[in-house]
């Protein structure tokens, strides 16, 4: 076996020769085309990689170049990576994979998949391809953007995973099986993320099919964990979801927890909805006074406010940008700087960071090719276009090259200490880190639109606007364009009130008719009531005979041991070691 010489990437980095457009010695920032195109590059080496040796598995297993179903069985990788083609501006592969997963996408099958990870991967990606398909050049259908082949297919889905939903408190179970609903020994225990992490894509999808039971249980999930917090404000990690009861209740923003707080803040935003925003702002007082330690955060015990785990989970590094969100640049900065102090020194981000050490944790050395951190510089660069975000960008281009490139994609680093590496290329990679990547790196890019361009599309309902900016990225970035919302979102009322006019019109004509056959009567006409109702009454009825907001039946499970079966997402704290 040949002798391998380790040695810190930092180290490494500074060894190697500058590529073209790296910063020279005056310190210049990145040149953002070099490394833009060097972050096409690496898309295109995983996806063609992804198709050659993975499709139509969900993801890529870069050391065997084979692949292996993951998340479920649904050609994840390519959902997860449509949205990121046309951002690149690779219109005809767009348009070749919307057909290839409408021939070959089905849902109902006899699989057990993760509730959290189908929406935010599956429902997200086909919501946004959905929206984005006029721009890239789809013939869509008339009515589009309130119907469509993409827009069916994520309500499908969608709908696969009410039954989850189904519990006493309404917060969702963790896995549902999608033939069959949710199994009975299911175990109740769902984390935090996995309860509060729907109302982007559920509301989405109501505003767009006119259906309001995908946002009506996003939003009574949201409002269970928010009467369930602690006296001191706090939330912990995995609860009941039959009890209402918390089962571990270690506090912090990372794993289990962080996108709960994503979706309170982008949900406000698409939504326009000052309760959400009203709810994260009393949470962000809670984990500034209780979990923030000089610019970190730590986990802390729910109820009592106590340091529980001195930790920086990689997962946290989405939080500066989401404090860029509301608008909190300066704490946003300073917490980003130290996050770039930990990828300076491993190369990446590694799972668990001891604060107080300044190492990694044992068994957490890994590093995922997660988004997170390259997010956060994403949207703090369009806020303050600092350069220093532009070097975490090429700091992370370098790294991954260096350290993850093989031959059939890219691997998830196993240990960031020794870059031994692991078999998995996670579908996030394309759907996350390399469009993030191009992002910062392409300040031109549509995504970026201020309002000064739009489309405007006629649609059966009228004229809609479209593409003028604001997209809210869902947690695996997927961008949503809010205007559409507006699109179909009145869509059933009017096609009631025209109901209504239309009832009113043909019983005036047809008792009109009646009337005429009969002998002429003294007295005003008046139109037939029903029985002991008068025709304000009768109207009354036809209108609470409309689809009203559907409620979901309780489902009374067995509840099992917490030990028999953990929620498939996040790190489950059951005690402060």
């Amino acid at each position: 076996m040949p002798f391998r010489l380790l040695v810190p990437l930092g180290l490494l980095c500074a060894l190697l020769p500058l590529h073209h457009g790296a910063p020279g010695p005056d310190g210049t920032a990145p040149d953002p085309a070099h490394y833009r195109e060097r972050v096409k590059a690496m898309f295109y080496h995983a996806y063609d990689s992804y198709l050659e040796n993975a499709f139509p598995y969900d993801e890529l297993r870069p050391l065997t170049c084979d692949g292996h179903d993951t998340w479920g069985s649904f050609s994840l990788t390519l959902i997860d990576a449509l949205d990121t083609l046309l951002i690149l501006g690779n219109v005809s592969e767009f348009q070749r994979v919307v057909e290839v997963l409408q021939d070959n996408v089905d849902f109902d099958i006899d699989v057990n998949a993760s509730v959290f990870e189908t929406n935010i991967r599956v429902v997200g990606g086909l919501l946004s391809a959905h929206l984005l398909s006029k721009k890239a050049g789809v013939e869509v259908e008339a009515g589009w953007p309130c119907s469509g082949p993409l827009l069916r297919m994520a309500e499908e889905a969608a709908r696969k995973l009410l039954p989850a939903f189904q519990t006493p408190t309404g917060m969702p179970y963790g896995t549902v099986n999608l033939l069959h609903g949710v199994n009975p020994g299911e175990t109740p225990v769902t984390c935090t993320a996995g309860i509060g992490t729907f109302i982007v894509e559920f509301a989405t999808l109501s505003s767009l099919t006119g259906d309001p039971v995908f946002e009506d249980v996003a939003r009574v999930a949201l409002m269970r964990l928010w009467e369930s917090r602690s006296d001191i404000g706090l939330v912990g990690n995995h609860i009941d979801v039959l009890t209402g009861k918390w089962v571990a209740q270690d506090s912090g923003i990372g794993a289990g927890v962080d996108s709960y707080f994503e979706y309170l803040v982008k949900g406000a935003i698409l939504l326009q909805d000052k309760k959400l925003m009203a709810m994260f702002l009393e949470y962000n007082k809670a984990i500034r006074n209780y979990t923030r330690f000089d610019d970190w955060y730590l986990w802390v015990q729910m109820y009592k406010g106590t340091v529980s785990m001195p930790v920086f989970q990689s997962l946290e590094a989405y939080w500066p940008g989401l404090q860029s969100l509301i608008g909190d640049i300066d704490n946003a900065m300073r917490t980003f700087l130290n996050y770039y102090t930990v990828w300076k020194q491993f190369g990446g981000l590694p799972e668990f960071y001891n604060i107080p050490q300044g190492y990694t944790v044992e068994k957490r050395e890994g590093y995922p090719l997660r988004p997170e951190l390259i997010e956060s510089a994403m949207y703090l660069y369009r806020a303050t276009g600092d350069p220093t975000l532009l070097e975490l960008g090429r700091d992370a281009v370098e790294s991954i090259e260096k350290i993850s490139k093989v031959e059939c994609g890219f691997a998830t680093i196993k240990d960031l200490r020794d870059h031994k590496l692991d078999n998995r290329m996670e579908s996030f990679f394309l759907a996350e880190t390399v469009k993030y990547l191009y992002l910062l790196f392409d300040p031109t890019n549509f995504i970026h639109n201020n309002g000064s361009a739009f489309d405007a599309v006629m649609t059966p309902y009228g004229e809609c606007i479209l593409g003028a900016g604001g997209y809210i990225f869902n947690t695996e970035a997927h961008p949503i364009d809010p205007a559409a919302l507006h699109c179909c979102r009145k869509l059933k009322e009017e096609q009631w009130e025209v109901e209504d006019l239309m009832r009113e019109f043909y019983s005036l004509k047809r008792n009109r008719s009646r009337f005429q056959k009969k002998t002429m009567s003294s007295g005003p006409w008046q139109p037939p009531a029903g029985p002991g109702t008068s025709s304000s009454e009768n109207q009354d009825e036809i209108r609470e005979k409309r689809p009203a907001k559907q409620k979901i039946p309780l489902l009374s499970c067995p509840s099992q041991p917490f030990t028999s079966k953990l929620a498939l997402l996040g790190q489950v704290f059951l005690d402060s070691s």
